[in-house]
C-alpha cells in the first residue's frame, strides 16, 4: 500500500500579498517525520493568443528575481475570489496586451516547481481575437512590450534558450504540438482541479480579499 503523507502540524512563517510561507511536519515511510517548507501561491493563469496567421502574442517584462526582461504570454495570478480561471484569463489577456477573443481552448496545466511551491497554472489558448483599448499599466507592467511573433519563430526561440520563463515554454511547445497536429486543446469546462487552496481558503476564512495577508 502507498503510504498515506498526513501532516500532523503546520506553522504560518510568512504571509504576503501575493504568496505565503508555511513549515508543515509530514509522516513519512518508516514511521518517522520530517518539516517541509511549502510556498502557498494562489495559481495563475496564461494565455496563448493566435492571430489568424498564426502569430503569437508575447510581452517582455522585468524580473526582478532573475534581474531581467522575459519573454513571457500574457498571464497573472487567480487573486480575485469567485473568478473562473477563464474569466481571469480573459481578464488578463484584455490588460497586458489589449486583446479580446471569441475562441477559447486550455492547452495545458502545469505545476511550476512542486520541491517547494503550490504555484499552478492553467495555459489557455485564445483565437479569433480583436484588438481593443488596454487599461493604463503600472509598476513592471508599465515597462511592458508587446510583440507578435510567428509560431515556429517563438518554438525556435525556446530551443535556442530566448524564451526561458517556464510557463512560456510549456505554452508555446504545446502550441505548436497542435498546430503539427500531434496534440488537441481541450474544453475550457474541464476543472482545474490543480488550483491551489490553502492561502485563498485562509484569507476567504479571516475575511481579508486574496491580495491581502490574513
Amino acid at each position: 500500500m502507498p503510504h498515506n503523507f498526513t501532516v500532523t502540524h503546520s506553522e504560518l512563517l510568512v504571509d504576503a500579498p501575493i504568496l505565503a510561507l508555511r513549515r508543515d511536519t509530514v509522516t513519512m515511510p518508516g514511521g518517522g517525520v520530517a518539516k517541509r517548507e511549502i510556498v502557498e501561491h494562489l495559481g495563475a493563469v496564461a494565455v496563448v493568443a493566435l492571430d489568424e496567421g498564426n502569430r503569437i502574442a508575447l510581452v517582455t517584462q522585468y524580473r526582478h528575481s532573475v534581474k531581467r526582461r522575459l519573454q513571457e504570454l500574457p498571464a497573472g495570478i487567480l487573486d480575485v475570489a469567485g473568478e473562473s480561471e477563464l474569466d481571469c484569463a480573459k481578464r488578463e489577456l484584455y490588460e497586458e496586451a489589449g486583446l479580446e477573443a471569441s475562441d477559447w481552448s486550455v492547452l495545458v496545466d502545469l505545476v511550476t516547481s512542486p520541491g517547494f511551491a503550490e504555484e499552478a497554472v492553467r495555459v489557455f489558448c485564445a483565437r479569433d481575437l480583436t484588438v481593443v483599448d488596454r487599461p493604463d499599466a503600472e509598476d513592471e507592467e508599465a515597462d511592458m512590450t508587446l510583440e507578435w511573433v510567428a509560431l515556429d519563430e517563438a518554438r525556435s526561440r525556446v530551443f535556442a534558450g530566448e524564451i526561458t520563463n517556464a510557463i512560456a515554454v510549456a505554452g508555446v511547445l504545446a502550441a505548436a504540438a497542435v498546430a503539427d497536429g500531434v496534440a488537441s486543446p481541450r474544453s475550457t469546462a474541464e476543472p482545474f482541479d490543480l488550483r491551489p487552496t490553502s492561502m485563498a481558503e485562509r484569507r476567504k476564512a479571516n475575511g481579508s480579499d486574496l491580495k491581502k495577508p490574513s
